[in-house]
């Protein structure tokens, strides 16, 4: 399937259309484990943009603005359905324990299931991006296609079969 969409991505398609990518934002809600007393972050903001269409398939960009609130920052080794970074709390956050997943899109309560998730613990930031139990149109399981970092961020592009 990665194969797959790689192709897809690398031969665009022209619609004769105009397309311009629209961010949606993404809020993360923080959840102190041990009570609001602590100095955790209220929240952390992602984006994701979704790609010009193509045939058979779809891709969507994203990053989350982690380097707010870590230093730091690496990508661990990849998972077949996951893609996680680690980072350092900044001194302000490093005694923060939580965890935070999607909690707006776009200002609209996140009623779907949350496949960005943070986890804050030991001093330590850790974004999740994970594609499980998420499906195409096809029920096939959507594909994390691409992960790293730009500018001190995660970034990734995830897509699937249409």
């Amino acid at each position: 399937m990665k194969r797959y969409c790689s192709l897809l991505l690398a031969f665009p398609i022209s619609l004769g259309i105009s397309w311009t990518a629209v961010a949606e934002t993404i809020e993360l809600q923080v959840f102190p484990a041990n009570g609001p007393e602590q100095s955790c972050p209220q929240q952390v903001i992602a984006y994701q943009t979704g790609q010009p269409y193509q045939e058979g398939g779809y891709a969507t960009d994203g990053m989350v603005d982690l380097s707010e609130i870590a230093t730091d920052i690496i990508l661990a080794p990849e998972e077949p359905f996951s893609a996680t970074w680690i980072g350092t709390l900044k001194p302000q956050y490093r005694n923060c324990e939580g965890t935070a997943g999607m909690f707006k899109s776009d200002d609209k309560e996140n009623t779907g299931p949350s496949y960005i998730r943070l986890q804050m613990f030991q001093g330590k930031a850790k974004v999740i991006l994970d594609m499980t139990g998420m499906q195409d149109a096809n029920g096939l399981t959507t594909q994390i296609i691409n992960s790293g970092l730009r500018q001190g961020n995660p970034r990734w592009t995830w897509g699937g079969t249409d």
